[in-house]
């Protein structure tokens, strides 16, 4: 009986600890926008409206004027602007914590056309989770008490910056565990452990994804 027992208490616990991703409790009728989840390589980055910002947030995005959307990445501060960071810088990336960069992107045009050949989950989100996401997102600029964070140097592609950064960067707080938390900001669970890898997070977040119609074999933006 004890032994009984006691399996049901493992399965239990295996069954929190390996929980999927579940969607937010929201009023039916509250309205929603649009969150893109974009895999690049090793490392995830989101993307969203830069008209939907809420206002008092991400006041950097004055430095993107006239652009469609903003696509946000956080990671390691020296390996994420390293044009060949090498295997040595690699290794520190993932061993020692080490400070923090923010990548931003500006988009004139559709996330699909401008991050043509990467994988784009797209999350229609509440409105109030939506800017619990900006919140997020906003204080993981390092802005050392000014009004806004001031760009370190331009990004590794056109119309980006990097900006300095909050929290520490290593192998188990990384660009994909950054982009989980902002995402369980929302309201929404990705289940536990947090995902690790691109691969994981792309997992978890496309079940959680509304299906979209699909036009010019490109889904709506």
């Amino acid at each position: 009986m004890l032994k009984r027992i006691a399996q049901v208490f493992c399965l239990l616990v295996l069954g929190v600890a390996c929980a999927g991703p579940q969607k937010p409790v929201s009023a039916a009728d509250e309205a929603t926008l649009p969150v893109y989840v974009i895999g690049q390589g090793w490392h995830g980055g989101i993307a969203f409206r830069r008209a939907d910002i809420p206002p008092g947030l991400l006041p950097e995005s004055a430095d993107f004027p006239g652009v469609e959307y903003l696509e946000f990445g956080w990671g390691h501060r020296d390996y994420y602007q390293a044009r060949d960071p090498g295997f040595w810088l690699l290794l520190d990336a993932a061993i020692w914590p080490s400070p923090s960069v923010l990548h931003v992107v500006g988009v004139h045009d559709s996330i699909h056309q401008r991050f043509v050949g990467f994988e784009i989950v797209r999350l229609d989100i509440p409105r109030s989770g939506f800017a619990e996401l900006v919140a997020f997102i906003h204080a993981s600029f390092h802005r050392n008490d000014a009004a806004r964070a001031v760009p370190l140097r331009r990004g590794i592609v056109v119309n980006s910056f990097f900006y300095p950064a909050t929290g520490s960067f290593h192998l188990f707080n990384n660009c994909n565990t950054w982009a989980a938390h902002a995402l369980e900001s929302t309201g929404y669970s990705l289940g536990m452990p947090l995902p690790f890898t691109i691969n994981q997070l792309l997992e978890r977040v496309r079940r959680l994804a509304t299906p979209q119609p699909k036009e010019d074999g490109l889904q709506n933006q």
